[in-house]
């Protein structure tokens, strides 16, 4: 079995002096480890089908939905952090993605990027469940009709 070092974990203030792209560097690590954690526990399917699950959240239209099922819920810190993100002048983006999805993604993967620097895995797992919650309920509900 591998054994993780203990996490370096920054101060908030340490976090807020990195960018929102290096933000979202560590969070988009962070989001799709959960993503997939949460699909191995609550899924019994082929590789094939547990990729496509994977995607359906972490793709950038699925993560602009994620940001605004939480972002009501974000104290004043987490919504700057967001917003800085969505900002953020990024040199790359995505052909495949609408702009402002993308900029949205950007932004939740840099809260989740902030939140685990600065060492706050409850509130990542609080704000996750919320998130799948809301995810798969929709899911539910579309494959339904």
């Amino acid at each position: 079995m591998i054994t993780l070092p203990e996490q370096r974990t920054l101060t908030a203030h340490e976090a807020k002096q990195k960018s929102p792209v290096e933000l979202a560097f560590i969070g988009d690590a962070v989001y799709e480890t959960l993503v997939r954690e949460h699909i191995s526990l609550t899924h019994d399917a082929p590789a094939h089908k547990l990729h496509s699950l994977c995607v359906s959240y972490v793709r950038a239209g699925a993560q602009h939905r994620a940001s605004e099922v939480i972002l009501p819920l974000l104290n004043d810190t987490e919504a700057d952090i967001i917003k800085r993100g969505r900002n953020a002048n990024k040199v790359t983006s995505s052909r495949n993605a609408d702009p402002a999805d993308y900029r949205a993604a950007t932004g939740l993967e840099a809260l989740f990027g902030f939140l685990y620097l600065t060492g706050q895995t409850l509130r990542i797992r609080e704000l996750f469940d919320i998130i799948t919650a809301d995810h798969d309920g929709n899911h539910c509900e579309s494959d339904n009709e």
